[in-house]
Formats: C-alpha cells, structure tokens, sequence
C-alpha cells in the first residue's frame, strides 16, 4: 500500500507531504505513557507495520515515556525511509509520579528539541508542535516568547516547520505574527466540537488540523448513539470516528495510536468506511447531544 492509497490520501504540510492517515506512537511506551513497553518488539513492530502500510507521518514527543518512545522509533526505522515524516511536540516533561507538568521556557524548548534531535537520530526535525493547554483544552494567554524560541532554532535550521498543540485562534494568530504555522493538534471529534470555526479557519489557510483522542471525552449518550450507528454500519465506534474526521474536511490529519499491528491494520481499513449521507446526519446531532 502506498501513500496515496491510504484513507484520505495525503496532504502538504509545508514543504512536506504526509499521508492524511498517520501513526501516534505515543502508546509505545509503558502504562500511563510511562516507562518501557511490557513487549518492546511489539512496538518495534507496529512501527514497521506502519510504514509498510505506506503511512509517512509518525507522531510523537520525547516526554513519551520519557525518552521512551523516541528510542523505539529510532530502534525500529533508522535510517529512516524516503518521505517518512516525524511530527515531535514540545513544552511538557513528566515528574517522577507520571504527571504532565509544563516545561516552556525558552531554555527548557530549547533543550527538548534537541533532546528530541538526539534520540531520534535526525540533524533536522521535520515538524516541532509547541504544546500551550492541557489534557483537553487550551489556556489563554500569551505564547510569543516561546514560539519565538521554537521560530529562532527553525532559522538556525534544526527545525523545518513550525506547529501548535492544544491553542485557541488568538493565540495561533500570535504565533502567525511571528513565524509561518503549518500544523494545529487540537482535542476534536464527533462529539467535542468546540473547535469548529479554528478548524474550518486552519483549512482556508491551508494548515493542517491534526486531532487526537477520536473517542475521547464523550458523554454516556454520546457514545451510546456513536455505537448504534457502528452497530447499524456493522463497523466500530473508532472506525466511524475516523472516517467522519477525514470526511469533516480535507486538512484533517489523523493520529491514532496503538501499540498493536493487528489493530493498526483495523485502524486503517476502518477509516476507508463510506459513511452515506443520512449517517453523516445522524453522527451532526451526536454533538448537540448531552
């Protein structure tokens, strides 16, 4: 399988083309996204699996594990084929209890991306997200000191292209002012719609829309109705999750992860799903659901 034959096809982000349907690793390292997998030749597989699939777009970050991750990626692809394109985020660590804690001082951006360089093996990375909110949702404020960390190592040329994780419009428009922005990773979904407008901005301006947690943050009715409609399809809730983002617009970038190939597989073919007009209806009104 190639590229262009995966759900979505594939999609410009700068100078990069990256298959719509891309890999989020960070599910290869241990419980919690914390420490070494139980299985670590599963996640060298996966990874494989991925690229032979012809997925060109891996998603990860080195506070994955910590370090973790990053490792397994390089273990599994190095050196790296032709057109495969590594998407790294930073501006968190991970505390000795497991927790997220912000890290987005000039300094400490500085210091994750060449970590991210180090363990990787790469002179240059492809895309470098700056990571502003939380779990689920931004946090107002100003970003300009840090993306202008992450746009001074982008001239010096260790970063080629410039992202944003978790951000509302202001502050992407902040970060335009600054340095260009080809990428916006965003909590979004069939049910979790409050990104509407930022997503329908981003694809006027050709920016990709990359958002994670497919099934994530659904009440008990909502997943109840996205399950119905599975069943009705005789698919799954995670497949029709996937299809309805790459239908939602042609700058969605899908993410999903999984530390299994079989489930990678299932994760592919589910995408393709054909989602007739009526279900696409239907899946509108779970977002207005409470």
């Amino acid at each position: 399988m190639t590229g262009s034959e995966l759900p979505g096809g594939t999609y410009r982000v700068g100078d990069l083309t990256l298959t719509r349907f891309g890999y989020g690793a960070m599910q290869l390292a241990g419980p919690g996204v914390f420490g070494p997998p139980a299985d670590r030749g599963a996640a060298v597989d996966v990874l494989r699996a991925a690229v032979d699939l012809g997925i060109r777009h891996i998603d990860t970050a080195d506070f994955y594990g910590p370090h973790v991750t990053n490792e397994i990626i390089r273990e599994a692809l190095a050196p790296y084929p032709d057109g495969l394109h590594i998407v790294t985020k930073v501006g968190a660590r991970r505390d000795e209890r497991g927790g997220w804690p912000h890290a987005r001082t000039p300094a400490e951006l500085v210091q994750q991306v060449h970590d991210n360089l180090r363990r990787l093996g790469l002179e240059a990375l492809d895309v470098v997200n700056l990571r502003v909110g939380g779990l689920d949702s931004p946090e107002p404020g100003s970003i300009a000191e840090q993306f202008g960390a992450l746009a001074e190592l982008r001239e010096q040329g260790l970063i080629r292209h410039l992202g944003l994780s978790t951000v509302d419009a202001d502050q992407l428009a902040e970060a335009q002012a600054i340095a260009p922005v080809v990428c916006v990773q965003n909590f979004y979904n069939i049910a979790n719609r409050r990104d509407d407008a930022l997503l329908d901005s981003t694809a006027r301006q050709g920016i990709a829309f990359v958002p994670y947690w497919p099934l994530g943050g659904m009440s008990p009715l909502q997943s109840e109705a996205l399950h119905k409609v599975a069943a009705r399809l005789d698919s799954t809730p995670m497949s029709v999750a996937l299809a309805w983002l790459l239908r939602r617009s042609p700058n969605v970038l899908l993410i999903p992860g999984t530390s299994s190939a079989a489930h990678l597989r299932e994760n592919v073919a589910g995408a393709a799903l054909e989602l007739p007009d009526d279900v696409l209806a239907e899946l509108a009104a779970i977002g207005n659901e409470e």
